[in-house]
């Protein structure tokens, strides 16, 4: 089938006719785009398979991968030159690096070759490969890269003396006629890896070949430029030197070891042993040397290190008697242990097997390449870390969920195949490390200077073929994963013991493991479990083990953010942006970068990396002390779970067996979340244990709406209240008068005392400091006095700091403090809403207005809704007699935070029946009732009290919402027929649902592009090893969901807001010499730099809101949707309506018509309980003729609609000086 053939029976199968396909230059070309910048998941797929099998050395497989996607990709370009002859911009879809790394590996296979007929073929395969690169069109055409690949690989040959038709004079001709000159492709990167001495034979077809050298291919190079008088070459060759100190100096790291008693050295196999042994940790000196080399060891050997340490504590318990009784009395390390052995030789036998037999089972032969890229060794440990780690932090009651299980080994496996390939370049550490430190030294916010930098990195870069990573799909990752945990289920046991009624005792070997299904939402999920013995030494013993550097924090500055996937870890390849595997958002991300369009962004990213952390030692010590106790203190969850199991009542009736299921239920719940605690807190504390004394930093990526977040994920200052009460800036600032002022009131603050003045605050904390002082000296003795704060551990830690401030020598000014202190906004969202509509009813709720003491808008809320309730109890309404004295603030307050971020109503009906339910004073059997009364009265309240922010909510879900619907206008124009459809009177087809795959995309202020991911899901089955799994394709994009779209998109553009404001401001602190954290919209410094801070949070929100957003929001939906239409059927149904009417129409029913689309999924994708739940909770509209079912309207006016005229003007923008925030005290407090 030919390219247009394949074409058509596509378009045929979405309902369209030939006729109407109208296939041109054009419409190939955007098909030839599409394929290179959207690729499938098969070409995806073939990709990885291919760079696999090239590191398994497999270069059969590898060659035919590859002539056939070159084979499609001729196709596809010779349909577009038989199309249209004049038509250019065709390229091929097989990537440049394929074209290299085949080069390379056709003359590795020729150097190793037995005989030099086998040399021979493969070295003519290069140079036909070669050829067709100079002179095809077709083909992707040679770099320095590929010159210096093929002049490497004759000088191998003719070394080894082999035959060679071709020579080294014969590179340097084609690369003279191809513009080249001898100095940058003898610079190349490509001749600069090889062999490490002592280093095995490597069965990768893409590493070096032993006696590989530049110098031996720049002496040949010499030797011919010689013997031809070429002078003009050997100037080029001289000049060499100059063209490589250009790209960088490459400097070997050498791992740091230590010498044990016996004086051999070796490598340290703890992280705390780690730190013991770097002579680098002096209290006044620290060399940045010595910790680079620390954290590239932490990257890329703490797997091996893992091990080791396993075997070591194996060993050792062993030695002292405590395993002589068998698994019976192992510890959870030596059952690893055993694991990881067990699994080692399983594969190893797996494995051989399946190289000298790959017919014999055909899902596994297809796997072998990607198992081959990693040491068995590896793949065993990696395989018993996650899965003890996924089940630690999840909590072990219910198991992890299979796909997520299979999903996250593999990717494990793929990305420690990337730090291998990686590990062998140290060059590519080198130049991240020679990257940071001159962004160090001219500032990470000198523009200039991080594109002159990024274009360093991309010249050095540019020609590393083995670097070059294709990410393997998600079909891939979750067979790899399959594989190994079923080979690990199939070898991991316990030894479990009991003694029966007569005492005698019974031993039984059980599985550590097994897999089963779960009903979760009413869906059969299938999920892995741990034997419950391991359960038990899971909760109680220390799960370092477990722990994977790259959860850890990083011993030095992250890598700068420069594009969008090289930041952060120096080794790991991350994302700048988090998604779910979706290639539309990827794509956008990576076109903004290349455009140098995220500098401000990834700017932004570094300062908040840039920030160092120590953890705070007093603090630890106190929380290892409660741990240790099995205390229930200051939210820490007991060691044993005491609260006793209902009992089974007697008479076993209908409704008492009811009632005892129901408590049953929810003793399981408190029990398992009590468990989940307890591993959560315990990776946290062994984070905390091994980092102590040491200066960390958090790298951060962002979410797709631009939001920050630390990569590490389990210790960090986004984390809980105990998170935050570990940590402590490494740097310190003399605290100074207003320094002091400020510990003060940040210690009300954490302590709840948050709604008063700054005064009344700062009163708090003097008249408390007795109580201040006792908490810092004897925190588990007296009264405990910091348990009692809203947030205790951060209470602990602020009477710390301001004991030992008060008790300093020199004066508590002068006290070099650590501590951040917080700047949190009010309802942060609520506060955009009113700047962006000038809202001066909102804005003074929400302290966008000056005054004496801050405003409290959840209090606000509460007040109306009591009047409310009040008044209507007056008039005799039971429900609002029965809610009379019950409501709080704290009843409120969720459920008015999360209005601005779109909560629907039956979220916010759920959100108020939690607190009446905590709170005890309602019937049980009316908690529903009661509720959803509520919450109609306090979303009423909000809406009449920002009256401004609702209204922008109404227009942007509107927006979003015809967006979703619309369809680009060039769909509608047929072959031989230019009359557009929108024009015709016709009924809409089940095709104009299947085109509406436009999603909800804006830009920031930052130039950050966001789109929204919300698509109608369809999984994939995909058999694996040890279940039958079910996987959404990241490459597949599928129509869109309006609703969701809809929905999601006000909070979303808060957020990104949000998130604009928080980059403004970090960069300009950063420039002011500040030491800068957030969360999200809480800001951190130091409290001497209070006021500085505060100052520049307000130039900054001024600064982004003096723009016209939401203007330049519409502005930019009309230019990126221009010409887009919108389906008649897709609006309200009405009579035909005219142009001018639409407007009105559009803006009039999209709220019904949002609740209706919300009626129709469920009912296509639910239980009938299910869409009588949403038909029941969509709040009541107004009445109208209501045709029968199935029944069609007849329509008498156009059929589809320009997007342009149907998007609403924006709402008119209220009076509210966006200026006066600079001079509101409690904007941020």
């Amino acid at each position: 089938m030919d390219i247009k053939d394949h074409l058509l029976s596509k378009r045929r199968r979405n309902g369209e006719t030939e006729e109407s396909l109208g296939i041109d230059a054009a419409t190939l070309l955007n098909s030839n785009a599409d394929e290179i910048n959207f690729p499938t998941s098969r070409a995806m797929e073939n990709k990885a398979v291919f760079r696999a099998c090239l590191s398994a050395g497999l270069l059969q497989r590898a060659h035919k991968i590859f002539e056939d996607m070159r084979a499609e990709s001729h196709a596809h370009m010779a349909e577009i030159q038989a199309t249209d002859a004049a038509a250019g911009g065709a390229r091929s879809t097989v990537e440049h690096w394929m074209y290299n790394a085949m080069l390379y590996a056709y003359y590795s296979s020729a150097a190793r070759a037995e005989t030099a007929a086998e040399a021979r073929k493969w070295s003519k395969a290069a140079w036909k490969l070669f050829e067709d690169m100079t002179s095809n069109p077709m083909d992707s055409r040679p770099d320095a890269g590929t010159f210096a690949t093929v002049a490497q690989g004759i000088t191998r040959l003719e070394q080894l003396g082999w035959n060679e038709t071709h020579n080294i004079g014969d590179v340097m001709v084609l690369a003279r006629s191809s513009g080249f000159t001898l100095d940058t492709i003898l610079a190349s990167s490509v001749l600069q890896s090889q062999v490490a001495q002592g280093e095995k034979y490597q069965v990768s077809l893409l590493s070096p070949v032993a006696g590989d050298s530049p110098e031996a291919v720049i002496e040949n190079v010499r030797a011919e430029a010689e013997r031809r008088g070429d002078t003009a070459a050997l100037t080029e060759i001289d000049n060499i030197g100059r063209v490589r100190e250009s790209m960088g100096e490459i400097a070997e790291l050498q791992p740091t070891l230590r010498a044990n008693a016996s004086g051999v050295e070796e490598k340290p196999f703890n992280l705390q042993t780690l730190q013991d042994s770097l002579a680098v940790m002096n209290d006044a000196r620290m060399h940045v040397s010595d910790l680079y080399e620390r954290q590239r060891w932490l990257e890329h050997s703490a797997l091996d290190a893992a091990r080791k340490r396993l075997q070591h504590d194996t060993e050792k318990l062993a030695d002292i008697g405590l395993s002589s009784g068998g698994l019976k009395e192992a510890t959870l390390q030596g059952w690893m242990w055993k694991w990881y052995q067990k699994l080692q030789e399983r594969l190893d036998s797996a494995l051989e097997t399946l190289r000298k037999d790959p017919n014999a089972n055909r899902l596994e032969a297809q796997l072998y390449p990607f198992l081959c890229v990693l040491p068995t060794s590896k793949l065993a440990m990696i395989t018993v870390l996650e899965l003890m780690h996924m089940q630690g932090i999840s909590g072990v009651a219910d198991g992890v969920k299979t796909t997520r299980a299979l999903l996250q080994i593999g990717r494990a496996i793929e990305n420690e195949y990337h730090a291998v390939v990686i590990n062998k370049h140290p060059e590519v550490f080198v130049q991240a490390r020679a990257a940071q430190r001159m962004l160090r030294d001219k500032s990470l916010v000198n523009f200039a200077a991080r594109r002159d930098v990024k274009a360093w990195q991309e010249r050095c870069a540019a020609e590393n073929i083995e670097t070059n990573m294709p990410r393997w799909t998600q079909t891939v990752r979750a067979r790899v994963g399959g594989y190994l945990v079923e080979q690990l289920m199939d070898v991991a046991y316990v030894m479990r013991s009991a003694h029966d009624r007569d005492g005698e005792l019974w031993e039984e070997e059980q599985p550590a493991f097994y897999s089963t299904y779960q009903y979760i939402a009413g869906k059969k999920l299938g999920v892995i479990r741990l034997n419950e013995a391991v359960a038990e030494r899971l909760d109680r013993e220390s799960v370092r083990e477990t722990l994977h550097p790259r959860h850890l924090p990083m011993l030095v500055p992250p890598k700068p953010w420069l594009t969008h996937d090289s930041g952060g870890y120096f080794s790991v390849k991350t994302s700048a942006m988090r998604y779910k595997d979706s290639i539309e958002q990827n794509s956008y991300l990576r076109a903004a970068s290349d455009n140098n369009g995220l500098e401000v962004v990834f700017a932004g990213l570094d300062v908040l990396g840039a920030t160092a952390w120590r953890i705070n030692r007093e603090v630890f010590d106190v929380v290892l002390e409660v741990w240790n106790s099995g205390e229930e203190i200051a939210d820490m969850p007991p060691s044993q779970f005491n609260e006793p199991e209902p009992q089974r009542p007697e008479n076993e009736d209908v409704k008492s067996r009811s009632a005892y299921t129901a408590r049953l239920r929810r003793w399981m719940q408190l029990r398992s979340a009590n468990h989940s605690q307890r591993c959560d807190i315990n990776y946290k504390l062994e984070i905390a244990r091994s980092f102590l004394n040491e200066r960390f930093y958090f790298p951060h990526n962002m979410d797709f709406r631009g939001r920050a977040y630390p990569i590490p994920s389990h210790l960090n200052h986004i984390g809980n209240d105990l998170c935050r009460g570990l940590l402590k800036f490494a740097e310190a600032k003399p605290l100074g008068k207003n320094g002091l002022r400020w510990m003060r009131i940040h210690l009300a603050n954490v302590w709840g005392y948050d709604k008063a003045s700054f005064q009344e605050r700062e009163d708090f904390a003097r008249s408390h400091e007795e109580q201040i002082r006792n908490s810092a000296r004897d925190p588990l003795g007296g009264d405990r006095w910091w348990t009692k704060a809203d947030d205790p551990w951060q209470c602990l830690a602020t009477c710390i700091e301001l004991d030992k401030a008060l008790s300093y020598p020199e004066g508590p000014e002068a006290f070099p403090s650590q501590l951040p202190v917080h700047q949190d906004g009010t309802c942060n969202g609520l506060q955009h809403y009113a700047a962006l509509g000038g809202d001066l009813q909102g804005a003074q709720q929400v302290n966008l207005r000056g005054g004496d003491r801050p405003s409290d808008v959840y209090s606000g809320v509460a007040e109306l809704v009591i009047n409310t309730l009040n008044e209507r109890a007056a008039q005799g309404d039971e429900i609002a007699q029965l809610l009379q004295g019950k409501v709080t603030r704290k009843v409120v307050k969720q459920t008015v935070m999360t209005t601005v971020y779109g909560v629907t109503f039956v979220g916010a009906k759920n959100q108020v029946m939690r607190q009446l339910a905590d709170r005890g004073d309602i019937p049980t059997n009316r908690l529903w009732e009661t509720a959803s009364y509520l919450a109609k009265v306090i979303m009423g309240c909000i809406g009449d009290l920002f009256a401004g922010a609702n209204m922008i909510q109404t227009w942007l879900a509107q927006s979003a919402r015809l967006i979703a619907k619309s369809i680009p206008g060039d769909r509608f124009v047929t072959k031989d027929d230019a009359e557009p459809l929108w024009n015709r009177t016709r009924r809409a087809s089940p095709r104009d649902t299947r085109e509406q795959m436009t999603s909800v995309i804006w830009t920031t202020a930052l130039g950050l592009p966001v789109v929204q991911p919300y698509r109608k899901v369809k999984k994939h089955q995909v058999l694996t090893s040890i279940q039958t799994v079910f996987i959404r394709d990241p490459n597949e994009n599928f129509e869109v969901n309006p609703s969701k779209q809809s929905s999601a998109f006000p909070p979303n553009f808060i957020h990104s807001l949000d998130a604009t404001h928080m980059y403004l401001t970090a960069i300009e602190c950063h420039s002011k010499g500040l030491v800068f954290a957030s969360v999200h919209d809480s800001y951190w410094t130091h409290a001497c730099d209070i006021d500085e801070m505060n100052d520049t949070i307000r130039d900054t929100f001024v600064r982004l809101h003096s723009q016209d957003l939401l203007k330049r929001l519409r502005d930019e939906f009309m230019q990126r949707y221009a010409g887009y239409k919108v389906p008649a059927a897709s609006l309200p149904r009405t009579a035909a309506a005219s142009p001018e009417e639409l407007e009105a129409v559009a803006v009039a029913g999209i709220g019904a018509e949002a609740e209706a689309d919300a009626v129709a999924e469920a009912k296509a994708e639910g239980t009938k309980e299910t869409v009588a739940k949403v038909e029941n909770d969509a709040p009541a509209t107004p009445a109208g003729p209501k045709p029968k079912e199935g029944s069609r309207s007849r329509r008498t006016g156009p059929m589809f609609y320009e997007l342009a005229d149907l998007i609403p003007p924006i709402p008119e923008k209220g009076s509210f000086d966006v200026n006066e925030i600079k001079r509101s005290m409690y904007f941020f407090s």
